[in-house]
């Protein structure tokens, strides 16, 4: 079980924040037909009642984007991802198909409007991670993104450096189809509203096309 912090900075900017961490034991897969037809019915449902303009009001996007410009960040510029993940399929564009385990939380931040970090727990430097803001020069390497600019988004950091924002997540602890030891971390910038929803829909998809063994769900703020 990892120790997820809030650091007092992103406390006093973001007071409303709550956050819900998956842990689970699963098995990776190249794709899963029974998820794609989950995430093929989504996509045709939001694109029948959504579109473009739309996306930076739901209300989690629209709290996850408060929370940037607290912390200093343009949200215009450096999407979240869950934002950017509706803005594409409203778009027209397709979902990308990566893995089994990135594609299930793609659906569960579709669906909830939350960015929500993934990684492989066992690429994490020891059992602590902190939630704060990113500084001037600091290193990160987004993943499919190259060197990125985190200074002002809000990022987890493990023992030896930033490993998560809600823009894009490190090259470094990214999940593979090795993945065995998931950790998702559901960030609820506009508190608790749809949180547990999220966390149990995660679990629920993980069991279903993931083989989930053991998992569960720990919350902090």
């Amino acid at each position: 079980m990892f120790d997820i912090q809030v650091s007092e900075e992103l406390k006093s900017r973001c007071p409303e924040f709550k956050g819900a961490a998956v842990e689970a034991w699963v098995v990776n897969t190249p794709f899963s037909e029974g998820l794609w037809q989950e995430i093929d019915s989504f996509t045709e449902e939001l694109r029948n009642k959504s579109d473009v303009d739309d996306c930076k009001e739901q209300y989690a996007i629209a709290a996850t984007r408060t929370a940037y410009r607290r912390c200093g960040k343009d949200p215009s510029r450096y999407r979240p991802s869950a934002e950017a993940l509706r803005r594409r399929l409203l778009r027209g564009m397709q979902l990308y198909q990566i893995d089994t385990l990135v594609d299930i939380i793609n659906l569960v931040s579709l669906r909830s409007g939350f960015s929500i970090g993934g990684f492989d727990a066992d690429k994490i430097q020891g059992n602590q991670l902190v939630l704060g803001i990113g500084r001037e020069n600091e290193p990160y390497e987004g993943i499919g993104r190259g060197i990125l600019n985190i200074e002002g988004l809000p990022v987890y950091r493990d023992a030896i450096g930033g490993i998560g924002t809600p823009t894009s997540d490190h090259e470094r602890t990214k999940m593979d189809l090795q993945t065995v030891h998931l950790l998702a971390i559901i960030n609820g910038y506009s508190g608790e509203q749809g949180l547990q929803e999220a966390a149990d829909f995660t679990l629920d998809l993980l069991r279903k096309y993931a083989n989930m063994k053991e998992g569960f769900v720990t919350y902090f703020d």
